[in-house]
């Protein structure tokens, strides 16, 4: 299998820039481990192997918290909105679960092999 591009999408940068904007504006959202990993998305460039499924392993955790407090309009966002867009929002689970399914694909692949 090809190598595995582990580049982070521009949509992923632009949602962990946005959160750690929300999280100086209103001072809460998410941990420290989530603003160190939205200070790599933001970034940009690569992460690891073991780094995307880090991002990956986030998600289905906290799928369940409070996402429809965006902060539209004058409303603030939820704590749990502010944290999930840390770890790059939708677009970071969708890439890091697709990342992850072809990792998981080609490890099994060399283990047959």
């Amino acid at each position: 299998m090809a190598d595995i591009d582990l580049s982070i999408p521009k949509t992923v940068q632009a949602n962990a820039k946005k959160a750690l904007e929300l999280r100086d504006e209103y001072g809460f959202g998410g941990t420290e481990v989530g603003e160190h990993m939205a200070d790599q998305l933001a970034g940009g460039g690569q992460l690891t192997e073991d780094e995307v499924r880090h991002v990956a392993k986030y998600f289905p955790r906290h799928a369940g918290d409070n996402l429809d407090e965006t902060g539209q309009g004058d409303e603030k966002p939820s704590h749990g909105f502010v944290a999930w867009m840390l770890w790059g929002g939708d677009e970071g689970r969708k890439w890091s679960e697709g990342v992850v399914k072809k990792l998981d694909r080609r490890d099994e692949k060399e283990k047959k092999d």
